[in-house]
């Protein structure tokens, strides 16, 4: 049948050409901005696969960035250690010179102590003026806060890290299961024997020979040993009943020697029936996990607390419990993608001044200023240097624990997030971006089919025409 008013033929070839522009026009716009999927429309499921993936790419960029900034923050700290290290050992030049006491001049040694007083000036300007974006990082300002922190039971408690969900806090409980000790032996008589007798105290710190008289008091004795107790590390207490000998500190590595050079002088108390002793260090759990221990001296590392404890000599040498919490403070950065406990890296950088640096048992730095207990007038260069080399001990661990967390957690995960980070825009790619050589073979099959249909539809519109045929 043919129609005149209307004209299926040309509307069914104008509906085809208008696909075919339309998927023209889809083919020109895929090209033109790279994209595969411009709209939900294109492709609803590829447009939400593709979102999602772009989410987690800006966590894993943002994370990434996080890690740079925090390798920034502990190189900074670690550059003002190192400056701190090179005073110290400066510092341990001076008092290793002003100890030579006899070959000094007062000038000379009040020039020397000025020279201690200007390094740990600048110990402290250094711990107060090294800053990243405003926050100082030697000050203890990214230090841990505690509380309740028995000063009965510790003579210090330093916090390494400590993973804290926000707005709580986390229980470190102490127990003492077994106490440390000294070492000792004992010798059980109100005097020495008849004749001359020599013996040999030897201990942790070095070696004196004491000769005695006969018959000479214990307490003479215990005198002449503990004049020389800060060169042997032993120490001695009489009683009416005898003598007994103690190593200056606890632990396994502390012991007494006690060997007769001339006459007669027996010990008793040695390991295994010899003249010597070893001490014991205590045995420690913090939350239930054993503790590295060193005399009195407690270290746990896990991943959720990190802790460096000194144990008073009363908590050491009893069995029992005492607990603490850290309830806030440190470095925290966030170097995980997801914002959780998980992805939570901390760390504590304590105050690095000269009155935090050493340790309560021995002193502290500031200690060595003028005026002070072991400035260079008092003559405690023994002790001056073991503070000093507590001092170096500490500013080295600090600077160890820094460099371990870059190399050991900022480094693999920057590593680990850059893969991750290649593979999710790889996928992300592949769902919404255009396939250019696909895409170009759709436009060349549009731009044939456009050309097409409209060759249809002028076929089309002229087919009525033929009814004129039929009115000749």
């Amino acid at each position: 049948m043919i129609h005149i008013n209307t004209n299926i033929s040309s509307m069914v070839a104008g509906r085809i050409l208008n696909f075919q522009d339309s998927e023209l026009n889809q083919s020109l716009k895929r090209l033109g901005t790279g994209l595969r999927i411009n709209t939900g429309k294109d492709d609803p499921a590829g447009l939400i696969a593709s979102e999602t993936l772009r989410s987690e790419k800006r966590a894993i960029g943002a994370a990434i960035s996080n890690i740079s900034r925090a390798n920034n923050v502990v190189s900074s700290a670690e550059g003002g250690l190192d400056e701190i290290s090179k005073l110290l050992l400066e510092l341990e030049e001076l008092i290793d010179k002003s100890s030579n006491e006899a070959g000094l001049s007062d000038s000379e040694r009040n020039a020397n102590q000025l020279q201690i007083d200007s390094v740990l000036d600048s110990i402290n300007r250094i711990a107060t003026s090294t800053e990243f974006a405003g926050r100082k990082l030697l000050s203890g300002e990214l230090d841990y806060t505690t509380s309740a922190v028995s000063g009965t039971d510790f003579d210090d408690a330093r916090i390494n890290s400590a993973r804290i969900v926000n707005g709580s806090y986390r229980t470190a409980v102490v127990d003492v299961t077994a106490v440390a000790e000294l070492a000792t032996l004992y010798y059980s008589s109100a005097q020495t024997e008849a004749g001359t007798t020599t013996i040999e105290i030897t201990g942790n710190l070095g070696t004196e020979t004491i000769s005695l008289t006969s018959n000479t008091a214990v307490a003479t004795v215990a005198n002449a040993i503990n004049q020389s107790k800060d060169l042997t590390g032993v120490s001695a207490v009489a009683s009416a009943a005898g003598l007994m000998f103690y190593s200056t500190e606890y632990g396994s590595d502390e012991f007494v020697n006690v060997q007769t050079l001339a006459g007669t002088f027996a010990v008793t108390g040695g390991d295994a029936g010899t003249n010597k002793d070893y001490g014991a260090d205590a045995t420690v759990q913090i939350n239930g996990v054993s503790a590295v221990t060193d005399g009195l001296n407690a270290k746990l590392q896990t991943s959720t607390l990190s802790v460096d404890l000194d144990l008073s000599t009363a908590f050491g040498t009893a069995v029992g419990t005492s607990t603490f919490y850290v309830t806030g403070g440190g470095a925290d950065f966030m170097i995980s993608p997801t914002i959780s406990l998980n992805g939570l890296a901390s760390l504590g950088v304590g105050a690095v001044s000269t009155s935090r640096l050493g340790r309560g048992t021995v002193g502290f730095l500031s200690s060595l200023g003028s005026g002070q207990t072991n400035a260079v007038d008092s003559g405690n260069f023994s002790t001056a240097q073991r503070i000093i080399r507590e001092s170096q001990t500490q500013v080295s661990e600090l600077r160890g624990r820094l460099g371990a967390f870059q190399k050991d957690t900022l480094t693999p995960t920057e590593q680990s997030l850059g893969v991750t980070l290649e593979n999710i825009s790889a996928s992300e790619a592949n769902i919404r971006e255009t396939d250019f050589a696909e895409e170009t073979s759709n436009l060349t099959r549009s731009q044939i089919l456009v050309q097409s249909a409209m060759n249809v539809l002028r076929m089309a519109n002229s087919q009525p025409q033929s009814v004129l045929s039929l009115m000749q």
